[in-house]
C-alpha cells in the first residue's frame, strides 16, 4: 500500500473575496420565509446539501478508498438530517511493486525508535494480528512479547492480511457490488447489482436418456452468457465438458481428469469426485462461449441434474440449439387428439341409457391482487397460451396450449404443451381458442415417467389483455427473491 496523500487546503481564487456575513444571513432568511412561512414553527428532519466531489484515492498503489462529504442543513426546531455525512468507495490503482512496505507495516514503523510506554526505551514495531479490534493500530515489539495499541489504523487499511474488507473510522467494511464500502447492494442470480432476478430465466432439469452404448452422449448446451452453472450425479459415469472449439475441457478422450478447477469459456469451472460415485460441476460464470455437457456412460444412466441461469435474450436461441443437438428441452409427452363423431348409421340401435354427470359447482372467486401475487410468486411457470384442445379423462382435464410469451419459468417450456386441471370441473374453466394468461406448477411423478404442468384448483387462469399484461409484469417484481 502507498502513503495516504494530505488533503490541500482549499484557497480562494485571485480577485475573490469572501462573502461579508450580512449577506450570509440575508440569504438564510429568504429560505427559511419561501420553505417555512413567517411566524411558522419548522417540522421534520434538516435538507442535506449536494453530495461533493469523490476525494483521490487514499493510496498510490493496491486498493484504498476515496471519500465524499454533504452537510446538513438544520433550522432551529429541526431534526438531525436522516443519513451519513460520509460515503466511501473502493478505488484500485495499480498493483504495488515487489517488495513494497505494506500499509499496516509503514504506519507500525513510524513510532520505531521513538519512546513510548511513559520511558525513555525505544522499541522496533511490526503489526500484530491476533489483537481484538482487527482496525486498531496494533504493533508487536520486535524480541519482545508484547503489543501496543497506537490507536486507529488510517482509513484504508486492510482489516488483515489478504482480506477484502477495508478499515474506515474504526470499523471493517467490505465494498457492495456498487463500490460502496458498507453497502448491503449484492449481485442477484443475473448478475444485476441490487436486482431481483428478472432479468434471466432459471434452466433446471435432469437428464435421464438411458443411452444404447457406452461412449459419450450428449446432456446439454450451456450457452454463452449462463451463470451459476451446476451439473451433478451419483455413478459410475463420468460428465465431459466441451469448449467452443471442440476440444475438451475435462474428461475428453477415454481419459478421466483429476478433480479441481479448470478454466473455460472465460470462467471457473470447479470438478469434484467425491470417494463414493457422486459427481459434481460448478462455475460462477458468465461464459463467455457456448459450451456442451455431456456425460461419458459406462453404465445405466441414473439421472443428471444440471442447472443454470440465463439472460432472457439467450433463451430462445438456447432452444433451437439445444434440440438441433437432440436434447428435447423438457421429456416429451404422449400427444393425444381429440375424439372425431362417427357417421350417424343407417340403422340405430337401442339407445343404452348413459349416467348423466353432476353438474359442475360454481367456481370461487379468484379476482384480485393478493390472488394473483400469490400464484405469480408461488408458481413455476406464468406464460400466456392459446387453449387448442381439451380432454376430460377420469378425475383429470387435459388442454392442449400454444405457448405464446413467458413471464416466468423454472425449466425450458416448448410451443405445444399439456397443462393438467386436477377435477372434471375445473376451476377457472378454460375456452377453446381463447388466450389466457396461466400459472402452473411442474409436477414429476417419483419414478419420473411423468413430468408435467399443473393448474391448480382457484389457481391463476385469466384471459389475455394489455391491462392484465401490466398487472402480471407489476406482480413479477414484489416477489421475493
Amino acid at each position: 500500500m502507498g502513503k495516504l496523500r494530505p488533503e490541500k487546503e482549499a484557497h480562494l481564487a485571485p480577485g475573490h473575496t469572501r462573502r461579508p456575513r450580512s449577506l450570509w444571513n440575508l440569504l438564510l432568511l429568504l429560505w427559511t420565509f419561501l420553505n417555512c412561512g413567517l411566524g411558522g414553527n419548522a417540522q421534520g428532519p434538516g435538507e442535506w446539501t449536494p453530495w461533493g466531489s469523490w476525494s483521490r484515492c487514499s493510496s498510490s498503489c493496491g486498493r484504498g478508498l476515496s471519500v465524499r462529504s454533504r452537510r446538513c442543513i438544520q433550522f432551529p426546531r429541526e431534526e438531525l438530517c436522516w443519513g451519513d455525512t460520509h460515503e466511501y468507495r473502493l478505488c484500485q490503482q495499480p498493483d504495488c511493486p515487489p517488495g513494497a512496505m505494506p500499509f499496516r507495516d509503514l504506519q507500525c514503523a513510524l513510532y520505531n525508535g521513538h519512546p513510548v510506554l511513559g520511558t525513555q526505551k525505544t522499541y522496533q514495531w511490526v503489526p500484530f494480528y491476533g489483537a481484538p479490534n482487527q482496525c486498531d493500530l496494533n504493533c508487536l515489539a520486535v524480541g519482545h512479547d508484547f503489543y501496543h495499541s497506537f490507536g486507529r489504523v488510517l482509513d484504508g487499511t486492510p482489516c488483515s492480511p489478504g482480506a477484502q474488507g477495508l478499515c474506515v473510522a474504526g470499523r471493517c467494511l467490505s465494498a457492495g457490488c456498487d463500490g460502496l464500502l458498507g453497502s448491503d447492494a449484492r449481485e442477484d442470480r443475473c448478475g444485476r447489482c441490487g436486482g431481483a432476478n428478472d432479468s434471466c430465466l432459471f434452466v433446471q432439469r435432469v437428464f435421464r436418456d438411458a443411452g444404447a452404448f457406452a461412449g459419450y452422449w450428449n446432456v446439454t448446451l450451456i450457452p454463452e452468457g449462463a451463470r451459476h452453472i451446476r451439473a451433478a450425479h451419483r455413478s459410475r459415469n463420468h460428465l465431459a465438458l466441451m469448449g467452443g472449439d471442440g476440444r475438451y475441457v475435462l474428461n475428453g478422450n477415454w481419459a478421466v481428469s483429476p478433480a479441481g478447477t479448470y478454466e473455460a469459456a472465460g470462467t471457473r469451472v470447479i470438478y469434484t469426485r467425491a470417494t463414493g460415485p457422486e459427481e459434481t460441476l460448478r462455475a460462477a460464470g458468465p461464459t463467455s462461449e457456448d459450451l456442451l455437457l455431456q456425460v461419458l456412460l459406462q453404465e445405466p444412466n441414473p439421472g443428471i441434474e444440471f442447472e443454470f441461469w440465463l439472460p432472457r435474450e439467450r433463451y430462445g436461441p438456447f432452444q433451437a440449439q439445444a434440440q438441433v443437438l437432440g436434447w428435447s428441452p423438457r421429456q416429451p409427452q404422449p400427444r393425444e387428439v381429440d375424439p372425431q363423431p362417427l357417421e350417424s348409421p343407417t340403422v340405430i340401435p337401442p339407445p343404452i341409457p348413459i349416467p348423466t354427470p353432476e353438474p359442475c359447482p360454481p367456481c370461487p372467486d379468484t379476482r384480485g391482487r393478493a390472488h394473483r401475487l400469490l400464484h405469480y410468486c408461488g408458481s413455476d411457470f406464468v406464460f400466456q397460451a392459446r387453449v387448442l384442445g381439451r380432454v376430460r379423462q377420469a378425475q383429470e382435464t387435459r388442454y392442449e396450449v400454444r405457448v405464446q410469451l413467458i413471464y416466468k419459468n423454472r425449466s425450458p417450456l416448448r410451443a405445444l404443451e399439456y397443462v393438467w386441471a386436477p377435477s372434471r370441473c375445473p376451476c377457472p374453466p378454460l375456452a377453446l381458442h381463447r388466450d389466457y394468461l396461466l400459472a402452473a406448477r411442474r409436477l414429476i411423478s417419483p419414478d419420473g415417467t411423468q413430468d408435467r404442468l399443473l393448474l391448480p384448483h382457484a389457481g391463476y387462469a385469466r384471459l389475455w389483455s394489455p391491462a392484465e399484461d401490466s398487472r402480471v409484469r407489476l406482480a413479477a417484481r414484489h416477489c421475493p427473491l
